[in-house]
């Protein structure tokens, strides 16, 4: 099954599976070879217009934290559902606001050499307290490149996605 059609798939799981009441539209939806991620908008707490950051994003976290405690069990049972359908982890978000919260996500090995330079700037950010271990340097430095070239790499998806869309059409295609 292409990535394109199993995201539409879970999507539309998620949309028949998920309590009306939950989330303020559609859920974000993100999926990778080991999880998926579900992150959806919930109402932010009313305020009034002189609070202070510190207190609206106070606020938010609270409300999220409530969200995550009222939903638990029923989160579960639909992760247990979809982790069996898909075999991939289910991890959970929350947005309130401007607040964007992940309550467990897989955190998953990844094999790399790395010659000396590459393991120099590891080892400067871990010097400089940027990162605890060369392993938090790297994902750090993962995610730094992700928000840069982020028009980049969505050039890069949907480019993928249409070489799939060529392969489901081909010879050995099933569909008619």
């Amino acid at each position: 099954m292409s990535t394109q059609s199993e995201g539409e798939r879970v999507r539309g799981w998620l949309t028949g599976r998920l309590p009306a009441e939950w989330f303020e539209g559609e859920p974000e939806v993100s999926i990778d070879r080991d999880e998926i991620l579900v992150v959806g908008r919930i109402a932010a707490p009313e305020q009034g217009d002189g609070v202070s950051a510190a207190e609206r994003s106070a606020a938010e976290e609270g409300r999220i934290k409530q969200f995550r405690e009222d939903t638990r069990e029923k989160r579960i049972e639909i992760a247990r559902e979809l982790e069996h359908a898909t075999r991939r982890k289910v991890a959970w978000g929350v947005r309130a606001g401007e607040t964007r919260t992940v309550f467990t996500s897989l955190s998953a090995p990844v094999m790399t050499r790395l010659r000396q330079p590459e393991r120099q700037v590891l080892d400067t950010l871990v010097d400089a307290g940027v990162a605890r271990s060369r392993s938090d340097a790297l994902g750090w430095c993962v995610k730094l490149v992700a928000q840069h070239s982020e028009s980049w790499l969505g050039d890069l998806r949907e480019a993928m996605a249409k070489v799939e869309d060529v392969r489901r059409a081909g010879p050995d295609s099933t569909e008619d």
